[in-house]
């Protein structure tokens, strides 16, 4: 398959501004980049589709950079509804240095260059940006944006520093376009607007054809809502902010609307077979065969295989996959969430220290409800943490169907 049937048949395509996909991606090899704000200290999982993109780019010869928005960082990129917080430079300036190298561990596998547009914006005199740059952009053009004319219908309206925005993104393609032949720049479908400001200010300084090629919004069909967002938390691929387990869990909870999809986006599986566990997936929905392949591959290529390995591991025990014995015991204390408690511990009080209750009186609700479980037994709201209800020092105590954690005995 070329290049462009990859990309459409595994979902990667929302908008281009070329006549054809194949202009773009089957003809010669060109450089591309991605641009990515320090908004935090980690990339999340609704950024992971576009780094999967560049991984597609790269494997068919294409070269791939990745951009660092440590200037457009210090701005911010308009969003629809309200102004952001201005960040402090320092803060900026570390969190750049932090994305860079979780795209080099990411990306490892590629020939990646990372570059920082503070580099290149820091030094930039205001006199030349406004005659070089402003010169070409016209109010008239920008207002039409969306989230700057969201933002103009709004009572808090937009500022100056926010609406300049789309012209430093422009002058980051033109810049790359000069410094590192790169003729096409990819992001979500949010970013449209901004990318193809870019395209028309190297057409207009250079009399040059550079392309854009945008992601859908991805979201989960069985809800509707924006892919990424997790009871309204983001899943970082920091394991300090989001654990392995945690993040295969994420990918194991994945509707069953969705999982061929996010197969096809968040995976290097063949589309062979996507298609092959997809009909297995069918043919025994309660077996959750995509979701279990989806999770084992989605944090392996975050955190590596070994990880990926000890946190299904952990969870086929957890869950009740697996039975815990004396050998899937070290599973669990390898790659599962733990709490240390001690004998003698009030039930409730530990289900509140686990995060399974947020608060005495929702876990004494869980308890009377006959919601919670210790040892593989329903628990009463009088329960008390006793030696007998661990193997090997460890106990699995669950909430429901979908929450547990794993008790660690303190001696």
């Amino acid at each position: 398959m070329t290049l462009s049937e990859i990309l459409q048949a595994r979902g990667f395509v929302n908008q281009f501004s070329s006549e054809t996909l194949a202009e773009i991606t089957d003809g010669e090899k060109r450089a591309l980049y991605l641009g990515v704000d320090p908004t935090a200290e980690s990339i999340h999982v609704g950024n992971l589709a576009g780094y999967m993109l560049l991984r597609h780019f790269a494997e068919a010869g294409h070269k791939v950079v990745l951009l660092i928005g440590g200037g457009t960082g210090m701005i911010g990129d308009p969003k629809p509804d309200v102004e952001r917080p201005l960040t402090p430079p320092e803060v900026v300036a570390a969190r750049a240095d932090k994305l860079t190298s979780q795209a080099r561990q990411l990306l490892g596998g590629v020939e990646l260059e990372v570059v920082n547009n503070a580099d290149w914006l820091a030094p930039l005199s205001l006199i030349d940006f406004l005659r070089d740059i402003g010169k070409h952009f016209t109010v008239n053009a920008l207002i039409k944006k969306d989230a700057i004319s969201a933002r103009l219908g709004s009572e808090e309206g937009i500022s100056y520093t926010e609406f300049a925005y789309p012209l430093l993104q422009a002058y980051d393609f033109w810049h790359l376009f000069r410094e590192k032949g790169v003729t096409v720049q990819v992001g979500g479908s949010d970013q449209w607007g901004n990318i193809t400001a870019g395209v028309e200010l190297i057409r207009r300084k250079e009399g040059k054809m550079v392309y854009a090629l945008t992601l859908p919004i991805i979201v989960d069909k069985s809800t509707g809502k924006k892919f990424g967002k997790s009871e309204g938390n983001a899943v970082w691929l920091d394991p300090k902010m989001t654990t392995p387990f945690e993040f295969y869990q994420f990918w194991l909870n994945a509707s069953d609307e969705s999982v061929e999809d996010y197969l096809k986006i968040f995976t290097l599986l063949s589309l062979e077979d996507i298609a092959s566990v997809v009909h297995e997936q069918r043919e025994n929905p309660g077996a959750r065969a995509a979701q279990k392949k989806l999770a084992l591959e989605a944090t392996a290529i975050v955190h590596g295989r070994g990880e990926a390995e000890a946190a299904r591991d952990a969870s086929d025990v957890l869950f009740g996959v697996a039975e815990l014995t004396p050998e899937t015991a070290h599973a669990l204390r390898t790659g599962a969430p733990m709490q240390k408690v001690a004998e003698g511990d009030a039930l409730a009080d530990v289900l509140v220290l686990s995060s399974l209750a947020s608060s005495k009186r929702e876990a004494r609700q869980f308890l009377d409800d006959g919601a919670v479980l210790l040892a593989g037994a329903k628990t009463d709201g009088g329960r008390l943490i006793g030696s007998g209800d661990f193997l090997e020092g460890v106990a699995i105590l669950k909430r429901g169907k979908k929450h547990a954690v794993v008790l660690v005995l303190q001696k």
